[in-house]
């Protein structure tokens, strides 16, 4: 049996996205807790770390849910805001949990908030009932074509497990996931915008088209965003659609849907009113969000740590055979075990196995661990730490919630560990 989505008209009133009048009092907040993502768009280059760069796909950090979760609390002392929503920096479905988890513990600290998703529907829709449980009201779909010839020159790939598919196949495999999600969302009572981005010479003559068979869907709000060109994504030498393009499109796909005419194309960490253009107005509260180690109401009881020697935290991360987990128990933080890694020689899989086998952990510190390791492993929802000091001194700190930047340390070179003293960086 489906679950249905209960709203008020007060709830649609103060969505600041679906509403233009409700822009003007009342924020957002973009959670970035998804940086994985199964389609890959010819508009698309994913930069985590430019912070004065604003369009979908960037952030300047990954929050997990729990630091996610502190971040939105945190805002909301000093801002209006009504939705917390996770657009990104990947797609909120390709690794459903964090995201589920995170509306989760929204929902439960601020009952009062609407909860949003943007997704490219591909893999939302064994989600639905859930989200639907969970409260989540609006949802939002990238459709940027409805005919498999124009799709296929837009995504270079589409990924379902452990399978890729190009070309038509894969532009006619994510239509028919994206209208049976957007069905299904309709069905529990959820409101549903489709965000199409309109990319001249591929499917800017498409658009209104795309707006006539979401109508027929019962989509209640239609948003054309104008593509923006990317150094390193396969569009990066087409020319940004023009303002007058752009009216003409909304104009006449106006006449099959309501129009969303005030879209920022927002960052994955986009929080405060629309239109807010200050980059650093919450960036230092997303690094402490992003370094804390804390994790509050996650299921994640323990801490690994690479060390030689179980005194200091003095070992890379592709030397360590094995890792020392700890557990608090009655107050006392105690070595529980000590986990044979995954062996090397398996490239980036040994990373994705290491995820695995330490998932049950809130952190892994380490002495030195190269950018790949790390985007994996943060990927699947582990923290890392780099730091170098007393191990006991970073664990306490990790079960106390503090943070550990006094003890991060400068990146090292595959096999070289700490010689210091154990007293930190100095």
């Amino acid at each position: 049996m489906s679950v249905k989505v209960k709203k008020t008209s007060q709830d649609l009133a103060k969505h600041p996205c679906f509403n233009k009048e409700a822009a003007k009092s009342h924020g957002r907040v973009h959670l970035p807790v998804a940086p994985e993502c199964n389609v890959q768009c010819g508009f698309c280059n994913r930069d985590y770390d430019c912070v004065n760069e604003s369009r979908p796909g960037v952030t300047s950090g990954i929050l997990s849910p729990g630091q996610a979760a502190w971040f939105f609390d945190e805002i909301c002392e000093s801002a209006p805001i009504s939705v917390a929503g996770i657009a990104g920096p990947g797609d909120p479905f390709a690794d459903p949990e964090p995201t589920l988890q995170t509306m989760r513990l929204i929902k439960e600290s601020h009952p009062e908030a609407l909860l949003c998703l943007s997704s490219n529907g591909l893999n939302i829709l064994n989600s639905v009932n859930e989200i639907a449980k969970i409260g989540v009201s609006h949802v939002t779909i990238t459709v940027n074509a409805i005919d498999a010839e124009i799709g296929a020159k837009i995504y270079s790939w589409i990924k379902v497990g452990k399978h890729i598919f190009r070309g038509k196949e894969g532009a006619n495999l994510l239509l028919e996931n994206q209208l049976a999600a957007i069905a299904s969302l309709k069905d529990h009572g959820i409101t549903v915008k489709v965000n199409s981005i309109v990319i001249p010479g591929i499917n800017d003559h498409h658009i209104v088209d795309i707006a006539k068979e979401m109508a027929k869907r019962g989509v209640d709000l239609f948003n054309c965003i104008p593509m923006i060109p990317v150094k390193g994504a396969a569009f990066q030498d087409l020319e940004e659609p023009s303002r007058e393009l752009i009216h003409g499109i909304k104009a006449e796909a106006q006449k099959y849907l309501p129009q969303m005419k005030h879209c920022q194309r927002c960052r994955a960490d986009a929080a405060g009113l629309i239109g807010d253009k200050d980059p650093d107005k919450w960036s230092n509260l997303m690094a402490t969000a992003s370094s804390m180690s804390i994790f509050p109401k996650e299921n994640r009881p323990y801490v690994a740590v690479a060390s030689r020697e179980g005194m200091l935290v003095n070992q890379h991360l592709g030397e360590a055979s094995s890792l020392a987990v700890y557990e608090k128990v009655d107050g006392m933080v105690k070595l529980k075990e000590r986990r044979i890694t995954p062996p090397k020689g398996t490239m980036d899989n040994r990373w994705v196995a290491l995820a695995n086998t330490f998932k049950d952990c809130r952190a892994i510190i380490v002495n030195g661990i190269g950018q790949k390791p790390r985007k994996v492993l943060e990927e699947q929802g582990l923290k890392v730490f780099q730091i170098e000091g007393l191990l006991s001194d970073a664990v306490e700190r990790i079960y106390e919630g503090k943070s550990l930047a006094p003890m991060i340390c400068r990146s090292r070179a595959c096999g070289e560990a700490c010689e210091g003293s154990g007293g930190g960086c100095s």
